[in-house]
């Protein structure tokens, strides 16, 4: 199962960006997607996740009031959409499918925010 992000670029703090990730027909019902980061020289981290129906989001701390995420069940997409970015949150991010205990994972694209 491949997921494919995209959307990244360079930004100056304060400006916002839109990540949407294709999701492949998969035989997984009702899957919850999310969104993770990697900044150069750390660990992979949670950013945010949403539920099939889209009622019950989750963001880190970092990101609460600043970015959203969204679905897409007839596209099959995931988007996040970011606001308000800070020179913090640069990385390079990841779409998330968790499901029975494996987590598959798009190619990630880069986020660039300069100060």
């Amino acid at each position: 199962v491949q997921l494919q992000a995209s959307g990244g670029g360079l930004v100056q703090a304060g400006g916002s960006l839109r990540l949407s990730c294709s999701i492949p027909r998969v035989n997984f019902s009702r899957y919850v997607l999310g969104w993770f980061r990697q900044a150069p020289g750390k660990e992979r981290e949670f950013v945010a996740g949403i539920s099939w129906s889209g009622d019950s989001l989750d963001y880190a701390d970092s990101v609460k009031g600043r970015f959203t995420i969204s679905r897409d069940n007839v596209r099959r997409t995931v988007h996040l959409q970011m606001n308000n970015l800070e020179p913090e949150d640069t990385g390079v991010y990841y779409c998330n499918l968790p499901w029975r205990g494996r987590h598959y994972w798009g190619q990630g694209t880069q986020v660039t925010v300069s100060s």
